[in-house]
């Protein structure tokens, strides 16, 4: 859904991964007519489909099958992949969740390799994935409460909890750290400072990829050189957006823009002594 939110709105795009059997065939065939540049690693096992019911009240159940698992062979692949599409790129996405076979330290030796190479990168991963990822110090990191908690090791009460994960996440070495709230919005931490935004209000339809519309929209924002509180203010429109669409991963530019207006965003401060 990142690839596809950023070649919507006209971003080159280099797609790689990992993809099998017929499920593979089948989703390289729908990247590839949006334009996209697809360099994904062949593996022996089919690559999992998951599945979205989402009921009239806008409750949505996903079903995901276990997946594949990637052989040593396979991996190594990859990386022999992955170092040759860093020449052709500017910043580096890693998303989502990862196969079995994979080590759970991938994602951070994926962003030293970019850092080798003067590139940025962004993380958006949960669990050990994200808890190594952070090692790394990635450019930009993006989070959920839940997922934060689960790095820190405890829960985040309140608005000074929150703080507290920001100012973690900026201690690490991560130069942005948007920590995402679902429907209550989003908190960023950056060089300009510590920001909360409120999204506006609309009717929720399918919730499914709005993360990954504040993925996106970060990445552009980077592209853009925007600043950091244009940049909160525009991935909570596209996300509102995105979660006023059935459909995953295709959200109206027009719609994006008209919510842009309606996010509130409020600067916060630290407790005295705990800088950025």
């Amino acid at each position: 859904n990142v690839s596809r939110i950023l070649r919507q709105y006209g971003c080159e795009v280099t797609a790689t991964g990992f993809l099998g059997g017929f499920s593979g065939e089948w989703i390289e065939k729908e990247l590839l007519r949006t334009g996209m540049r697809c360099e994904f690693v062949p593996i022996g096992q089919e690559t999992r489909s998951s599945m979205n019911v989402v009921a009239d009240n806008g409750y949505v159940t996903e079903i995901l099958e276990p997946g594949p698992e990637i052989t040593e062979k396979e991996l190594e692949a990859f990386f022999v992949r992955f170092d040759r599409l860093l020449a052709d790129c500017g910043i580096v996405v890693l998303s989502g969740s990862v196969p079995r076979g994979v080590p759970e330290d991938i994602y951070a030796r994926l962003i030293r390799r970019a850092q080798a190479q003067g590139k940025e990168t962004v993380l958006d991963t949960s669990g050990e994935f994200l808890r190594e990822g952070i090692k790394a110090a990635p450019t930009v990191i993006k989070p959920n409460r839940k997922e934060m908690e689960y790095v820190i090791g405890h829960r985040l009460n309140g608005r000074e909890g929150l703080m507290e994960a920001a100012a973690y996440l900026r201690g690490n070495g991560v130069h942005l750290a948007a920590v995402s709230l679902g429907n209550r919005g989003l908190l960023m931490a950056g060089e300009e400072g510590l920001f909360y935004a409120r999204p506006p209000r609309v009717r929720t339809l399918n919730t499914v990829g709005c993360g990954d519309c504040v993925v996106a929209s970060l990445v552009m924002s980077r592209i853009a050189d925007a600043g950091e509180e244009e940049m909160l203010r525009r991935a909570v429109a596209l996300s509102a957006a995105s979660a006023s669409c059935l459909e995953s991963g295709r959200v109206p530019m027009e719609l994006a823009e008209e919510l842009y207006g309606q996010v509130t965003v409020e600067r916060l401060e630290l407790p005295e002594g705990e800088g950025l």
